[in-house]
């Protein structure tokens, strides 16, 4: 008995010294990098193998990290809508070859005609031909594109489609926000509830508080973001952020976040009870490149396979990397976006990486 107990105590002591060490390994990244809140999570499908909250919300302030801290998920927002695209498909509420103009035809004849093909399944899949816009682009302005959230996102589509393409050679796949912009106005027209309802929806469903915009404008208590000159970024509405909304706007934990990547690595590895493997492998990696909210590379240490997605919103960064060989995943969230946080992100993921057999 007291064998056992001696064992045991060694066990729990060893496992401290170690998440101790890697906690301390992480802060020192944060510190280097110039990170004002770091915080990461590896996970398995049924459980968290460690999560960390190191630093403060706000640069030069004494408010310390939390656990339960928001973050900006920026790109990773993808991978919200097109699982949410996915169930509403199983659902036969709407097709993957859907066209736009099918559920908008009144904008039809005022759009490019290059565009009167596109299907929801071209907008989640990126292979829509259509040109970047994002966040720092000037036009339209404010006066143009007005309403509620729902209408902005009507009006700034209406506006986008009537432009001139100014792709012209062919890509395997097309970076555009306006691509999940225009899948979430399909969503909507679909099931008639706004974006912001089937993100709730989907978050009630799964016990997560998902959340739009700055995490502070709600709560000053909450990470505020910092550019690359480490200036935070204040409480204020953003309106482009209306019309981005399911291309980059849901905020939310690092616990509730673990929560929906354990639910697609519960499905990859055939645990979920609405696809099967073969249909969640699909949509993690059945197209080059990006998939259905997914991108997808093989490590050519070891050759194991991830899906991922990056969030680059302007002043937070986060990154979600999935390997179902392994039944693990990370995912990393700092408030500020610079290219040395992002260098520090990474360091940090290939630590945990190697660390936890990926």
């Amino acid at each position: 008995m007291k064998k056992n107990l001696f064992a045991a105590v060694l066990f729990i002591i060893f496992n401290l010294s170690h998440s101790q060490q890697k906690s301390s390994f992480a802060d020192s990244i944060r510190i280097k990098y110039h990170i004002p809140e770091l915080a990461y999570a590896v996970v398995s499908s049924d459980s968290i193998i460690e999560i960390e909250a190191l630093g403060y919300q706000r640069i030069n302030t004494n408010f310390k990290a939390n656990l339960d801290d928001k973050f900006r998920l920026g790109s990773l927002t993808k991978t919200i809508t097109s699982y949410i695209a996915a169930v509403l498909v199983k659902e036969g509420k709407i097709k993957w070859d859907t066209k736009f103009f099918d559920l908008y035809p009144e904008l039809k004849a005022k759009s490019n005609p290059a565009t009167y093909d596109f299907t929801l399944q071209d907008f989640i899949t990126f292979r829509a031909h259509i040109p970047t816009w994002s966040y720092g682009n000037e036009t339209p302005t404010q006066k143009e594109v007005t309403g509620n959230d729902q209408q902005q996102r009507y009006k700034f589509i209406a506006w986008f489609f009537k432009q001139n393409p100014a792709i012209s050679e062919k890509q395997d796949v097309y970076w555009s926000n306006p691509s999940y912009v225009a899948a979430g106005l399909m969503l909507e027209k679909a099931t008639g509830k706004t974006y912001e309802t089937l993100v709730k929806e989907l978050g009630k469903s799964l016990h997560i508080d998902f959340d739009f915009g700055q995490p502070n404008l709600k709560d000053i208590k909450q990470p505020w973001g910092h550019n690359e000159d480490l200036k935070p970024e204040a409480p204020a509405l953003n309106y482009k952020l209306n019309w981005l909304s399911s291309a980059g706007n849901v905020n939310v934990s690092l616990p509730d976040y673990c929560k929906f990547t354990q639910m697609q690595l519960q499905g990859l590895l055939g645990k979920s009870k609405h696809f099967t493997a073969k249909e969640f492998n699909y949509m993690h990696f059945g197209l080059f490149e990006f998939s259905f909210g997914w991108e997808s590379e093989i490590k050519k240490n070891n050759e194991l396979q991830y899906s991922f997605h990056n969030g680059n919103p302007g002043t937070f960064l986060t990154k979600v990397y999935i390997c179902p060989a392994i039944n693990k995943a990370f995912i990393l969230f700092a408030n500020v976006q610079s290219e040395e946080a992002d260098k520090g992100l990474m360091l940090l993921l290939e630590k945990l990486q190697n660390q936890y057999g990926g």
